[in-house]
């Protein structure tokens, strides 16, 4: 069992515990978190995190171990995370970490141990029909999680149990508190990118890449006929979208468009220039399917709080070809496109192009 030390993963403990799982604790450090931060924020996997973790296995009197991948978070994520936005690109840090690290370092314990199986506290369900292991979304909509969980593979599904999937985070809280983990039932949630809990990624930015201002040097903002209308700071501060913090004043909400790494300018441009009705998409995994048909319709998500957009998808390889039934808003490059048939997960991927 994944133990972050947080309410869904403790929960989850307790919940294959009752249901008669031999059940064993793995807690994973991935970042080296300053002594403020444990303090004050709600990062998963910090030292007051793993803490709890080690607590609530002796508690339910359960085996806990704690598995160092701080250098390889830093070589596969945080790399990863660092390179994207120099390149003009938007990063989804946690499906890296949930395809490179969390599965694989899981397994491979779990294997050292004897286990049939490893679990999450995530969101989501897992199905298996003609042959396929797929990811379908939780019960909890305001909480499913299946959006990041599409780079698993077929063999990681056959070996994974969601135990929150048929639950609401209220009925999760109301577990905790039943069974006299009050302080438990109490805990925040953890931020989307554990090792930036403020959110300030363009700090944390500034911090690891010491010549970050010679390598993504001020550059000129563009409208959309090309016209110079300004100065921003470094195409890696920027995202598709953005319309806070532009600093320039047009006497009307203007958004980013367009990031050019190439002639290092910033495209600005209303809210109807943020439209697209095609992307590529790389990297794919496919779940539901292994070929998917041609001009298949489905749901389409182009980021985690997205409700979904209905497409036509083609397949080429391992890419994905996506049109828009009805034009998408602020596509994004480098974040993630989910594929759904309902509540399925077919397929996903990075996003690469955007037209």
């Amino acid at each position: 069992m994944a133990m972050s030390g947080g309410l869904d993963s403790s929960v989850s403990a307790i919940l294959l515990k009752e249901q008669g799982y031999d059940v064993v604790g793995v807690t994973m450090k991935l970042w080296n978190y300053p002594p403020s931060c444990s303090l004050h924020s709600s990062a998963c996997c910090d030292v007051d995190a793993i803490n709890d973790a080690r607590q609530l296995a002796v508690s339910l009197d359960i085996p806990h171990f704690v598995l160092d991948f701080t250098k390889e978070f830093k070589d596969i994520v945080i790399d990863n995370f660092i390179s994207e936005y120099l390149q003009a690109r938007t990063p989804n840090p946690c499906i890296l970490c949930n395809i490179h690290l969390k599965w694989k370092a899981l397994i491979e314990k779990a294997k050292q141990l004897d286990c049939s199986a490893i679990a999450t506290g995530h969101y989501a369900r897992i199905k298996y029909e003609n042959g396929r292991y797929f990811v379908s979304k939780a019960k909890d909509a305001t909480k499913d999680q299946s959006y990041v969980l599409w780079g698993l593979s077929q063999d990681n599904l056959a070996k994974t149990i969601f135990p929150l999937g048929d639950y609401t985070k209220a009925e999760i809280r109301k577990i905790a508190q039943a069974k006299g983990f009050v302080k438990l039932a109490q805990k925040r949630e953890s931020y989307d990118i554990c090792f930036i809990p403020d959110n300030q990624y363009r700090d944390f930015l500034k911090e690891h890449v010491s010549d970050i201002e010679q390598r993504m040097p001020c550059g000129n903002f563009l409208d959309t006929n090309g016209n110079v209308v300004g100065k921003h700071k470094g195409i890696a501060y920027y995202t598709i979208g953005q319309r806070k913090g532009l600093e320039v004043a047009f006497g009307v909400p203007k958004y980013v468009c367009r990031i050019n790494s190439e002639d290092n300018t910033i495209t600005l441009g209303d809210k109807a220039d943020l439209l697209s009705t095609k992307m590529q998409v790389r990297s794919c995994v496919f779940s539901k399917y292994e070929q998917i048909p041609a001009d298949f319709e489905a749901e389409t998500k182009i980021r985690y709080r997205d409700y979904g957009h209905k497409s036509l998808i083609n397949q080429k390889g391992d890419e994905l070809n996506v049109t828009f039934i009805e034009p998408a808003s602020a596509i994004t490059p480098g974040q993630s496109a989910v594929i759904y048939e309902g509540d399925d997960v077919v397929a996903g991927g990075f996003i690469d192009i955007c037209e």
